[in-house]
């Protein structure tokens, strides 16, 4: 059971994030709309200096077919950039220990999940990229990915909210405003706070420290520890921040230095939720509809609340194999809440590391304060559940929102059709065009996801890198392919995905993830600008209603449920019936 102590911990963190909601939202919503928001009028003279260098015209418009070239190009020239320093990081300074290049499969794999907001990491931070890759490669895809996604969020809106127009704005200057306003403040602030609470920021060589006392290892007795040091809390920073995840470390936000204490655990659990769950007064704002916004807020809270509240409940009741062994996982009071601590860190408990789970999960964050390899059965079904529903449960930052917003245009169909008219979103009629293009973003992750899923569970490349033979190592297999399809990057840790096959189609699934769904998006950003404003009547139906919200609620459940069920239940939900039902027969 949740401890009096774990309740008031949960009830904590949501009320911050709603109390920051409002004045973050507000504060997107006047960048990207370019009215005064107090930096602006202090960084205007950057930017426009960032327009000149670049040769970009600030005031030219672009329909959906120029914005979307724009975002392809400058994420093509983002994977050209971080591949090439990845392969030549030997021969640049800031490379203390002498790394050689990355390899070809692992440097091309790291490269699209960096640019896609992905960061799945195949490899260990610490002993395998020196600091220069980490900054310049690794830490600036994480604001310009996170950038990107925003950009295609706003071109969305704009969408919605014009009208008899082709255009939906500036991509360049989108994406400028984005990082120079918002991202970037937001993370020195949270990594001057960071680096007072003990991450490290340094550009100091790897140390050498004598243990106290020895340790017998098949080499002989270990004498020292080698303690790797780095410019960590900058890439922290942006990684909560822009929902990238990408950790410093290979063991990531479970890494004292990358998360020393519970007030760290606070801050960087609140920073992966932030931006996502503030973008939708943005939205409210930028369609002239608060309540659309807070429709929006409200369902994503209802369907995250009890997710999160499972994940905690499946951990604190403990593994029955732990209770056979004599392992004592007996709750007593707030001292030891007792449950499945194995993976866990004691720093942080059951409460906050299932938390983050979930919370990593429902957002492409991807980073991991715990293993998720050693949570329970169904402690590891939700959080792999949470990325089955397309991540739209505040999602990636930008995509997480533009995600939800299709499938409310879905919902809005299936609602016109049970009634009887014509589907309408905040005055636009939703035709058979939009329901095409999203039918393709809702049916592409789902398919990259189980077709390369399927070809690993047969191939000998894709079983020889399991673990756990069984329903355990299916899951592992599973949760990779969700994790790249969604741009996620989390893991379950116990698959070698550090290989070829791994590295090359890990690759191709995360540049489908991204591309392949933008292109349906702006497409209905395109088409809803050139429609006409049709005014609400008696028969329009209200999308910020609670009738609205448990109906779009009930099409997203549907939708993975129906996507998902048979692979989840060869995997976690097989695996939760032989290990309790071998412990209870």
């Amino acid at each position: 059971m949740i401890t009096f102590s774990g309740i008031l911990q949960i009830a904590f963190y949501f009320l911050v994030i709603l109390i920051l909601v409002k004045p973050l939202g507000w504060y997107m919503a006047r960048v990207y709309e370019g009215q005064p928001c107090g930096l602006n009028k202090l960084g205007s003279s950057f930017e426009n200096l960032i327009y000149r260098v670049c040769a970009i015209n600030a005031n030219a418009q672009m329909n959906w077919k120029q914005y979307l070239f724009a975002m392809l190009l400058f994420n093509f020239l983002g994977l050209l950039t971080v591949y090439a320093l990845q392969r030549l990081q030997f021969y640049l300074p800031l490379n203390p220990q002498g790394f050689a290049g990355v390899p070809a499969d692992l440097a091309f794999n790291t490269t699209v999940s960096f640019t896609t907001n992905t960061n799945w990491q195949a490899y260990g931070g610490e002993t395998t990229m020196s600091y220069v890759t980490q900054m310049l490669a690794l830490t600036v895809q994480n604001f310009l990915s996170a950038a990107t996604g925003m950009s295609l969020l706003i071109a969305l809106i704009r969408g919605i909210s014009q009208h008899e127009t082709s255009q939906l704005g500036n991509f360049w200057v989108d994406s400028v405003r984005g990082t120079f306003y918002i991202l970037l403040p937001l993370s020195i602030i949270l990594a001057i706070i960071l680096s007072t609470q003990g991450v490290i920021q340094n550009y100091l060589p790897y140390k050498n420290i004598a243990l106290v006392e020895s340790i017998n290892t098949d080499k002989g007795p270990m004498t020292e520890q080698i303690l790797p040091m780095g410019p960590v809390a900058s890439q922290v920073a942006i990684k909560q921040l822009g929902t990238n995840g990408g950790g410093f470390f290979n063991t990531n936000s479970a890494h004292p230095f990358e998360n020393p204490n519970p007030l760290t655990n606070f801050l960087e659990m609140l920073s992966i939720i932030l931006i996502p769950a503030a973008l939708c007064y943005t939205f409210g704002m930028m369609v002239k509809d608060k309540r659309q916004g807070w429709a929006l807020l409200i369902a994503m809270f209802l369907m995250f609340i009890p997710l999160s509240s499972l994940t905690i409940m499946a951990e604190q009741n403990g593994n029955p194999t732990f209770s056979q062994m004599g392992v004592d996982q007996t709750p007593r009071d707030n001292v030891f809440p007792g449950g499945n601590m194995e993976g866990k860190e004691t720093r942080f408990g059951i409460v906050n590391s299932a938390l983050w789970a979930a919370a990593t999960t429902a957002t492409s964050n991807g980073s991991v304060n715990s293993m998720h390899d050693s949570f329970t059965p169904l402690g590891g079904l939700i959080p792999l559940w949470l990325m089955h529903l397309g991540e739209v449960i505040f999602g990636g930052i930008g995509s997480g929102l533009y995600g939800m917003i299709i499938l409310v245009i879905i919902t809005v169909f299936v609602a016109g059709l049970m009634v009887g008219r014509t589907p309408e979103y905040i005055g636009k009629k939703i035709e058979a065009f939009e329901m095409k293009m999203s039918a393709i973003a809702v049916l592409v992750m789902p398919l990259i996801v189980l077709l390369f899923t399927a070809i690993a569970v047969v191939l000998p490349a894709g079983i020889s890198a399991i673990a756990n033979p069984g329903a355990h190592g299916f899951t592992e297999i599973l949760y990779a392919f969700t994790s790249m399809g969604n741009n996620n990057g989390s893991a379950f840790a116990g698959l070698n995905a550090n290989t070829p096959f791994y590295n090359i189609l890990g690759g191709i699934v995360m540049l489908f993830g991204r591309f392949w769904i933008a292109i349906p998006i702006l497409a209905i950003a395109g088409s809803l600008a050139r429609k006409k404003i049709i005014p609400s009547s008696a028969g329009t139906l209200d999308t910020h209603s609670p009738l609205f919200i448990m109906l779009l609620i009930g099409v997203i459940l549907i939708l993975g449920a129906l996507s998902f069920l048979p692979a989840l239940a060869l995997g976690p939900i097989i695996e939760h019936l032989l290990l309790f039902g071998a412990n209870h027969g």
